[in-house]
């Protein structure tokens, strides 16, 4: 397996534990706060101390990065459905959109490399 190969597929992995892990800590907060919609509680929760507050202001800052450039280098680079990964952002998490964007765009540099090749 060649090494963009072998990245793409690390990033794909990574985009499924991205679903997963964070996922299994939202089910938990929703069985333990006993409401699924408890946002006001979910962001109280976030910055409950230093840390948290750190780890969600680190989140915003790079994701809010990131999403500009995914924006950015999917229309750049002519990608399909590059803006599935925006929603996988929001919809599931962060952590399983952006590296689904990553394998995306690998697999599309693949692709260009192969026409430019031929």
């Amino acid at each position: 397996m060649h090494r963009p190969e072998l990245l793409r597929w690390i990033y794909l992995l990574l985009a499924v534990a991205g679903a997963i892990l964070p996922w299994q800590a939202n089910l938990e907060f929703m069985q333990a706060n006993g409401d699924p919609l408890a946002l006001m509680q979910f962001i109280q929760d976030a910055n409950a101390n230093a840390a948290a507050r750190s780890l969600s202001r680190d989140l915003l800052i790079g994701a809010s990065a990131i999403t500009i450039w995914i924006a950015v280098e999917g229309r750049r680079l002519q990608m399909k459905g590059w803006w599935i990964t925006l929603i996988a952002c929001v919809m599931i998490s962060f952590a399983c959109g952006a590296p689904l964007f990553l394998h995306l765009r690998e697999r599309r540099l693949a692709e260009l490399a192969a026409a430019e090749q031929s």
